[in-house]
């Protein structure tokens, strides 16, 4: 089923990072605290606010602090990471980190608790923090083939087989996917699953002359009238009603892959999380498929992202 099912549901050998090797390079805090100060000032070398030039700065003793080897001047690597005001162990943050880049479908915050013996309460907000770290705003480059789907998360649906929604009076949240064929995948959550709101982000996040696939849903009807004047989008549909799922290229399976690896991870690993938290576990589940054919380890691209968002 599309792209997902398959290679892209599995680690590739690139990305492959054993515990052998976590616990070989990330022996203990001190060796974390190293590399957090390494990867934001390379070789330790950074302006020292005192002398205002360039000076080379070394680890103070029984602190998580450096200081500049002219004036003595110090600074903390941790200051505007997610790090920052943790009295959590280094080592348990990247060990989290490392857990959630070693599988497809990601790690619960029970599992480390049982792992680590933190709390629940502090295996869960780590994981919180670590999922900020996972957020981007993606765009979807086109002249290209983009598959658009809903999906309903959360419990029963009520009534019958309608669809009975958060938004609506009922107890699903809907989310709008958007994936590129080979390329990146969106996936946000809705207040309802209504043309109105979805028509504004499609527009956003998908180019011009893109073609559209979509299943029959009336919520995107108006994908007709937005491929004028051009340049616009072409739309083509599959009609799903009918049990028809494949017709040429036009198809939504790339998608719905993606769904069913949202679903197994969720219920599988998760096993439930609420609506006001599904955005950060849909973000988690985008960055690492947007990550797939990376050639570094799942870890190490999260781990990245520490340096890289710190204010």
């Amino acid at each position: 089923m599309g792209d997902i099912q398959g290679r892209n549901n599995v680690l590739s050998q690139a990305q492959k990072y054993t515990v052998a090797q976590f616990n070989e390079e990330f022996l203990d805090d001190d060796a974390c605290l190293s590399y957090i100060m390494n990867e934001r000032h390379p070789g330790n070398v950074l302006t020292c606010d005192k002398c205002k030039v360039e000076r080379k700065h070394y680890r103070i003793t029984g602190r998580k602090v450096y200081g500049c080897d002219h004036c003595g001047t110090q600074i903390s690597p941790l200051a505007g990471t997610i790090f920052e005001k943790s009295s959590t162990s280094l080592k348990m943050w990247f060990h989290a980190m490392f857990q959630m880049g070693s599988t497809k479908c990601g790690i619960s915050a029970k599992q480390i608790q049982r792992e680590t013996g933190v709390t629940y309460k502090t295996a869960w907000r780590m994981f919180k923090q670590i999922r900020t770290l996972m957020s981007e705003d993606v765009q979807l480059e086109g002249d290209s083939a983009v598959e658009i789907d809903e999906m309903y998360h959360g419990g029963r649906r009520k009534g019958g087989t309608g669809r009975k929604l958060v938004g609506d009076g009922g107890n699903k949240t809907p989310v709008l996917g958007m994936v590129e064929r080979g390329g990146k995948v969106i996936a946000k959550t809705l207040k309802h699953a209504r043309g109105s709101e979805v028509l504004p982000i499609i527009q956003k996040k998908v180019l011009p002359m893109s073609t559209i696939f979509t299943d029959e849903a009336k919520i995107y009807d108006a994908l007709e009238y937005m491929t004028q004047p051009k340049p616009g989008y072409r739309h083509r549909r599959i009609n799903h009603s009918e049990a028809v799922y494949v017709m040429g290229d036009v198809h939504t399976n790339t998608i719905e892959g993606f769904w069913s690896l949202i679903k197994r991870g969720i219920g599988g690993t998760h096993h439930m999380v609420s609506a006001k938290y599904l955005q950060e576990y849909l973000n988690e589940y985008s960055f690492r498929y947007n990550r797939r054919d990376v050639p570094k380890p799942m870890f190490r691209m999260i781990l990245d992202q520490v340096s890289e968002r710190a204010e």
